[in-house]
């Protein structure tokens, strides 16, 4: 029973002031959380996790938001505090790890003088201390050469990098409480289960309480003492994690669990498997259906790349020299059959993405061939690529950042078709309405603006957008990470469904390896830019050889928590930089078969 709640929300209620009326998105919200305690609170989008955890930390809307209720920090109201006494609680005794660090971070300052401020600010170190704590707090989220990143900008890191940034900035202070929303999202399996591990331990050792805000039940079963189930601004169901996950009362928490891809569940197995339909009414999942075998396998492959190999340049000196070079993607080679899906896997900067755009020709490549049907896309001048480009699509991880805010959907889908020289402007409109169906949407939304979309729906969109020009291969990137548990099964279903009627090749670049699973033929595995297995996926996950295969499958959160206190093998050694020396040849490189089709790096 806990006695000194660190946290105590009672009855909170946040409005929005919408088109001159009150909205009340959150209703009579109540929990509390003690010391060294973790709450998870889980939902869809737009149930009201985020706008809780902003109405604790005082973060809405001056004017256009009102929260009532009681929010109390060890005994002390918060909600009654003016502004300035509020900004020296946050960051200091509570602090907020959030979803989108692009949107946190400020571009025009480097990372480790963001970090230094804050510790300077709160803590009263002076700047050569600041500046050294700075670099500790990197290397504890695991920045690969924290000391010589210091002085880097936010767009030099990626999704995940940025993330971690994000994560030392709110564990700089020592705060009592720790806000995370969605923290994990955007990283790698074996990053999350490291940062999952480091907040726990400095939960223990500082006796921090932690509001957990995720849709990943895994996560919950990991990290989660207890849990709220939160649906339309209201609490549906709260209670103990093991309980929840062992006799779910409310028929939304069901619908939830039901969504949860479970990791070896399809030992066996080897076509992809869709997610099941749930019964709205129960909760309950129906049959699972197996996935069509649409691979063509006599034929020619679709997709071929042969030796594709990319460099990025480091500057540096008064000269702005080279100084090194990044080794993103080394010798790939690979082949996609028509209507098959190989899944790329691996940890952030590995050269997945990488990978893809230099597929899209969106990144140039050094050397090595691309070949769409039997056509180098690589050595295509600008006018050919355009043309080959119909038969080849990418769907991006960020639906939002990749539609344009100021054009309908309706005009984004027609745009390729029109661009092209596919339809005219009235075929093209008239053709708007099929795809929006075919993906799950109605013909009317396409008046609407990406705004006016959940992310799921932004996502679909971007699909009906990419099937615009009829391609024979689509390159999706992380195109379900962000995405709720429950949004995610339809996005990956409605992918497979297609995939059936118009024998599409994917190219799934994914650090989910319970939707790799479940979605993909096989599976190739990337390391510092280098595949390091590639094989079917019941031989990669039945029987992985490869030590780092072996390590991500390992990090892979479990949605049980009566396994939370496993002990797993989570190496918190630095990950191993991709820079070389300018001039650096790589080894040649050996690999061993396994099986038809299975094959390792030794």
């Amino acid at each position: 029973m806990m006695t000194q709640p660190v946290l105590e929300v009672n009855n909170l209620t946040t409005s929005f002031l919408i088109n001159g009326r009150w909205k009340t998105v959150v209703h009579d919200v109540s929990f509390a959380i003690a010391p060294r305690e973790t709450l998870a609170i889980v939902g869809e989008s737009g149930s009201g996790k985020s706008v809780t955890a902003l109405s604790i930390m005082g973060l809405n809307a001056a004017g256009r938001s009102r929260v009532g209720g009681s929010v109390k920090l060890q005994g002390k109201e918060l909600l009654d505090l003016p502004q300035e006494a509020m900004r020296r609680i946050r960051g200091n005794e509570i602090a907020m790890i959030f979803q989108e660090p692009m949107t946190c971070l400020n571009p025009v300052l480097t990372i480790g003088s963001q970090i230094a401020e804050s510790l300077i600010l709160h803590r009263g170190i002076s700047r050569r201390e600041a500046e050294m704590e700075t670099v500790r707090l990197l290397e504890k989220v695991r920045i690969p050469s924290a000391k010589a990143r210091f002085d880097e900008y936010p767009h030099g890191f990626s999704g995940g990098m940025r993330q971690r940034v994000m994560i030392a900035m709110a564990l700089a202070c020592r705060p009592k409480l720790l806000i995370a929303d969605e923290p994990t999202t955007a990283l790698d399996v074996t990053i999350q289960a490291q940062i999952l591990d480091l907040i726990k331990t400095l939960q223990n050792e500082e006796g921090m309480a932690v509001l957990f805000i995720t849709h990943d039940m895994g996560v919950v079963a990991e990290i989660a003492d207890r849990t709220v189930v939160m649906y339309r601004g209201d609490t549906v169901e709260t209670g103990p994690t093991a309980q929840i996950f062992a006799a779910p009362k409310n028929a939304y928490t069901r619908t939830l669990l039901a969504a949860v891809p479970r990791l070896g569940s399809l030992a066996g197995i080897s076509m992809p498997i869709r997610f099941p339909d749930i019964d709205r009414e129960t909760g309950l999942p129906e049959k699972a259906t197996q996935g069509v075998d649409t691979v063509s396998r006599g034929g020619k492959p679709v997709l071929e790349v042969k030796g594709l190999t990319t460099r990025f340049d480091i500057q540096g000196g008064m000269f702005r020299g080279i100084k090194g070079r990044i080794h993103a993607v080394q010798d790939l080679s690979f082949a996609i059959m028509p209507g098959e899906t190989l899944a790329l896997v691996g940890e952030s900067g590995c050269g997945k993405s990488t990978t893809g755009r230099c597929i899209m020709r969106l990144t140039t490549a050094l050397s090595g061939s691309v070949e769409l049907d039997g056509v180098d896309l690589l050595s295509l001048d600008s006018r050919k690529l355009r043309e080959q480009r119909k038969g080849i699509q990418m769907i991006f991880q960020d639906p939002y950042a990749s539609l344009n805010p100021r054009m309908t959907v309706g005009e984004a889908i027609a745009e390729p078709m029109v661009v092209n020289g596919l339809q005219t402007p009235a075929q093209a409109n008239a053709k708007v309405a099929d795809l929006l169906q075919r993906v799950g949407l109605q013909a009317e939304m396409a008046k609407r603006y990406p705004h006016e979309f959940s992310g799921g729906q932004r996502q679909r969109v971007c699909i009906a957008r990419a099937l615009a020009v009829a391609p024979r291969v689509i390159v999706a990137d992380e195109s379900v990470s962000a995405l709720d548990v429950s949004v995610k099964a339809q996005v990956v279903n409605l992918m497979m469904e297609l995939q059936e009627k118009l024998k599409l090749a994917y190219l799934f670049i994914s650090h989910d390896m319970a939707v790799v699973e479940r979605i993909s033929h096989r599976v190739a595995v990337m390391y510092l830019g280098e595949i390091v297995e590639i094989g079917p996926r019941e031989e990669i996950f039945g029987n992985p050889q490869h030590p780092y295969t072996k390590k991500l499958l390992a990090a892979v959160p479990v949605a049980d928590p009566a396994q939370r206190h496993r002990v797993r093998a989570i190496s918190n050694d630095e990950i191993i930089s991709p820079i070389r020396p300018v001039g650096y040849t790589p080894p040649a490189r050996q690999y061993q078969q396994v099986s038809p089709g299975h094959s390792f790096m030794i």
